[in-house]
């Protein structure tokens, strides 16, 4: 019996020491297997969100710059003419400054008339453009900037591609550089390096083929191991440049495996100790709350109903972080709330002002009296045609058609009759050329530019106008029946430099038959 007495407690010592040693390797084993898995997980998941982040900020920049269409064409090809001479100051903050800059310069040069509708930017004088550039600059770098601060990625810029030499110019720059001119401190601006195709594959492949690739550049750099992603700009179907954005992941590695280490020793210590109570105390004072708030979002995902952020604030109402959490939530639903309807707002003002500008463009370019295109729209179709002709297309003809008498069927019937001898005028000219566009450039001149079926039968459209001006109806009135003289050219390479060419030989041919209808009707 006292042999017995004496090996039980030796028994229940060495019990509880295997039994700790057990779970001591039990719980490091748990820990260890966690650790790594929460690690792995961690690390992908969080590798993933931030190539995500830097794909969606390109995109996020790029739907932006797109949206300024043109007028960032204009200011990349400005940038590209004269980024060497002109000067920013290096540490501005704002672009407001530079914004009204422009305007006053613009106030003294242009009073009272619209930029973009009645001066565009290559009516403004040199000082005026280098004005609007550095707004325009300022606006995009602060830009990059703060996208960068805002998705916390270490570096964002905009490339301009020089493919013929493989060169890239850091246009809009995201790490400013400075450059002192007189001990005054300016942005540097136009770095410009040489991208081997072969290191930079994924870089050219982005830029030749228009499309952001699935791969990522790897960089050694001063920021880190880093991986970079390129995401085309593309404005009217033309690629114009590249949005490259980086994230630091040796940072990104490093920092999870601190936390994950962290973590472990915290848990470790404590796990066995209470385990069982701070589930508990985690289940009451989180997760069961977390939950609720959890349930609560879904509902708003389902039922869009406003309502559920203030139901979120009373049901979440105190200062730990599920409460600081719950309060987020419902901000944020408000927020998106108010975010939905302004971009309700601003497409309907967005459709509003097409529908005006549209409006106002085909007032700009219509003739009130007859409904035909007016002089503005002739200049520009001009203005087209001479741009063809540079490219070696070359047929069209030129019909100008002249009223005879005007002056004096205004005199002898008043300017009404007058103008309705010219609407009768108008629609004989449309009736004759239906295939071609007619502009009325003058009080009584009409010029149509012949094409396709027109430009083919030119000769018979001219006898079937000539008969209908010659033999007028008479059980008409004589503004109802309006005499006119056409003349016409055909676009001839041999003789022809330019558009005015043929339009003076149509001219010339024209007045020969207005003096043969005044010898006509004097006879």
């Amino acid at each position: 019996m006292n042999h017995a007495e004496m090996e039980k407690p030796r028994q229940t010592k060495s019990f509880i020491h295997w039994l700790l040693w057990i779970f001591f390797f039990y719980t490091v084993v748990i820990l260890l297997v966690t650790g790594v898995s929460t690690y792995v997980s961690q690390l992908n998941i969080y590798r993933q969100q931030c190539e995500k982040d830097i794909r969606n900020i390109g995109q996020y920049l790029a739907i932006m710059m797109e949206n300024d269409g043109q007028d960032f064409v204009t200011y990349q090809k400005y940038y590209m003419d004269h980024y060497e001479d002109i000067n920013i100051p290096y540490d501005f903050d704002e672009y407001q400054t530079a914004l009204n800059h422009f305007w006053e310069l613009y106030e003294k040069e242009y009073p009272g008339q619209a930029f973009g509708v009645d001066v565009t930017f290559e009516d403004l004088s040199p000082d005026l453009k280098e004005a609007y550039f550095i707004y325009f600059h300022e606006y995009w770098l602060l830009a990059f900037e703060n996208a960068r601060k805002a998705f916390g990625i270490p570096y964002s810029y905009y490339l301009v591609m020089k493919p013929d030499i493989y060169d890239v110019v850091y246009m809009i720059d995201g790490e400013r550089t400075e450059k002192i001119v007189k001990n005054n401190s300016y942005l540097y601006l136009g770095d410009e390096y040489y991208n081997d195709p072969e290191k930079y594959k994924i870089l050219w492949d982005t830029w030749f083929s228009g499309e952001p690739q699935n791969g990522y550049m790897e960089f050694d750099n001063s920021w880190g191991h880093t991986y970079g992603y390129y995401t085309p700009l593309v404005i009217d179907g033309e690629t114009l440049g590249i949005i490259a954005t980086e994230i630091d992941v040796a940072t990104v590695n490093h920092e999870i495996l601190s936390n994950t280490i962290r973590q472990l020793l915290s848990v470790m210590a404590v796990i066995c100790a209470g385990n069982i109570i701070i589930m508990l105390v985690i289940y009451h004072l989180f997760l069961k709350r977390t939950k609720v708030l959890e349930q609560e979002v879904r509902r708003y995902s389902e039922e869009k109903d406003v309502m559920i952020a203030a139901q979120i604030e009373s049901e979440f109402a105190g200062n730990d972080e599920i409460s600081s959490l719950g309060h987020q939530f419902a901000t944020m639903i408000l927020e998106i709330d108010t975010h939905i309807k302004n971009l309700i707002q601003t497409s309907k003002k967005l459709e509003d002002t097409r529908q005006k500008a549209d409006a106002m463009n085909e007032l700009a370019n219509k003739d009130a009296l007859t409904g035909v295109r007016n002089k503005n729209a002739y200049d520009k179709e001009v203005t087209k045609i001479e741009q063809e002709m540079v490219h070696g297309n070359g047929e069209f003809g030129i019909v100008i058609v002249d009223m005879n008498f005007l002056k004096r069927m205004n005199d002898t019937y008043g300017h009404d009759k007058g103008n309705v001898a010219i609407q009768c005028l108008c629609k004989l000219v449309c009736d004759t050329f239906a295939h071609s566009p007619v502009f009325r450039i003058g009080g009584d001149e009409f010029v149509i530019l012949l094409k396709g079926n027109d430009y083919q039968n030119i000769e018979e459209l001219v006898a079937s106008f000539n008969q209908a001006v010659e033999n007028p109806d008479p059980a008409k009135e004589e503004w109802e029946c309006p005499s006119a003289s056409l003349g016409y050219a055909l676009y001839d390479s041999s003789i022809d430099n330019n558009f005015a060419s043929v339009f003076n030989r149509a001219d010339e041919a024209m007045f020969e038959r207005k003096k043969e209808m005044k010898a006509l009707r004097n006879d």
